[in-house]
């Protein structure tokens, strides 16, 4: 199953994802759950969305939308602990119309494992 949901999207690697979101050029949307963030830290400037808001949070058409969620051309990269339900979650937003949601190859450890910047 996640062999055929990434293959109809281009995953992107933590420093790509570090450098779109410096560029103003990504969403990064951080679906861990609260337990995962407390242990490891938080990915500066990344939206954290627990995963089952994460649908309502980030369609632009929905009531409830974050202030982010301003179209379907948004590039949202989303990031779980390891990269599995992130991409069952970028899959998801593309049901949605997102269709530049993308997620992390190795999720937010991979983020961790290439050095780039975390706070606790």
């Amino acid at each position: 199953m996640l062999e055929r949901v990434r293959s109809r999207y281009a995953r992107v690697e933590a420093r790509e994802a570090y450098e779109a979101a410096r560029a103003g050029e990504a969403l990064l949307v951080d679906i861990r759950y609260a337990a995962l963030r407390e242990r490891d830290g938080l990915i500066p400037g990344a939206l954290v969305v627990e995963r089952n808001e994460l649908e309502w949070r980030l369609d632009p058409r929905g009531s409830h939308r974050l202030p982010e969620a301003v179209s379907h051309d948004v590039r949202a990269v989303v990031i779980c602990n390891e990269g599995y339900a992130s991409s069952l979650a970028a899959a998801s937003l593309h049901q949605l119309g997102l269709h530049r949601a993308t997620d992390l190859v190795g999720g937010f450890q991979a983020w961790k494992a290439a050095g780039l910047p975390l706070t606790s």
